[in-house]
């Protein structure tokens, strides 16, 4: 069964960002970034196609988060996502609802088979906190 914050979450609407506050590693102050993410029956994922941006580090770090999607506003804690399965399960959930840049994401994930280029993308699941 799906949580209270995922059902009010999929309520929000499927949109095509969301705003992600964030806590700096060192720091601890708040910023705040847009970004994709994905929802399907079983939770929330944020994605990025480079683990070298601030938000991705900062939430490795303290993996408290707090994301706005339209007028709802939802806490959570983040987890890396590294099992295979798992990363595959977000990839085609990212090709899904971003269907548009499929092609480059294809070729990226071929380069990288072949050796030709690293893997630098990160996938996290939220937990959110339920009310």
């Amino acid at each position: 069964m799906a949580s209270k914050s995922l059902e009010r979450l999929r309520s929000a609407g499927d949109r095509q960002t969301l705003s992600l506050t964030h806590y700096g590693r060192k720091s601890g102050r708040p910023y705040e970034v847009t970004i994709w993410y994905l929802v399907d029956k079983d939770g929330l994922y944020l994605v990025s196609a480079n683990a070298a941006r601030s938000w991705v580090r900062n939430v490795k770090v303290r993996p408290a988060i707090s994301i706005r999607v339209g007028n709802e506003v939802f806490n959570g804690n983040v987890r890396s996502i590294t099992d295979k399965q798992e990363r595959d399960k977000v990839n085609d959930l990212t090709m899904r609802k971003y269907w548009y840049v499929a092609p480059m994401l294809r070729m990226g994930q071929f380069l990288m088979s072949m050796g030709m280029m690293r893997d630098n993308t990160a996938a996290f699941e939220v937990i959110l906190a339920d009310e």
